[in-house]
């Protein structure tokens, strides 16, 4: 089995500027870049899990999304090195104006469905994976779908103490995790196996 970092976007890998749907707005947080190579030299799967009803709410179309996240991933790769290994978005919203958007879903944060597609596709062993994000709702999705670890950033959405309380680790930034892996678990390379 696998393991994996399920990833949040805006405001997890991307500054949160509500609703971000192009290039000229996209800008990566701080150092999450380099947390990326080293997840991946620890042997993860790094898999996005995106709520994007912008998409629903007629703000910006799925297109839009796709040419973002087509650029994303091209810019990660030539500059970087970094692979995305899936990328899962909802476009739903059940307050939606666009029809074909306009519904409730199983894939919607808090809801599980992204991360338990990704789980069979890729194989992944979801106690020893982390889920990481900005909100409540990408801890609960985390603990639906059985993440072992909830962690939560504070680098996008402002964090209470009710949210605080559905993660298992609080940190600044995503570009601290692969340093909070290691402290935790007492190990610099990661396996397959525990």
């Amino acid at each position: 089995m696998n393991n994996a970092i399920f990833m949040d976007r805006d405001g997890t890998i991307n500054i949160d500027k509500n609703y971000v749907h192009n290039i000229n707005n996209f800008f990566f947080i701080d150092n999450v870049i380099d947390a990326m190579v080293t997840l991946k030299e620890m042997n993860f799967f790094l898999i996005i899990v995106t709520n994007q009803s912008g998409i629903a709410r007629g703000l910006f179309t799925q297109n839009d999304f796709l040419l973002l996240t087509k650029w994303m991933i091209a810019y990660l790769g030539m500059y970087y090195h970094v692979y995305i290994d899936a990328i899962y978005f909802c476009p739903h919203h059940t307050q939606g104006i666009m029809k074909k958007f306009q519904r409730a879903c199983l894939c919607r944060k808090p809801n599980p469905g992204m991360l338990l597609d990704a789980k069979k596709r890729f194989n992944i062993n979801m106690i020893t994976s982390y889920m990481v994000g900005d909100t409540e709702d990408d801890m609960l999705a985390g603990q639906l779908a059985g993440v072992g670890t909830k962690v939560l950033v504070c680098s996008g959405k402002k964090i209470t103490k009710k949210t605080k309380k559905t993660a298992n680790w609080v940190i600044e930034s995503l570009a601290f995790l692969p340093n909070m892996i290691r402290t935790q678990h007492g190990y610099t390379k990661y396996t397959n196996v525990f």
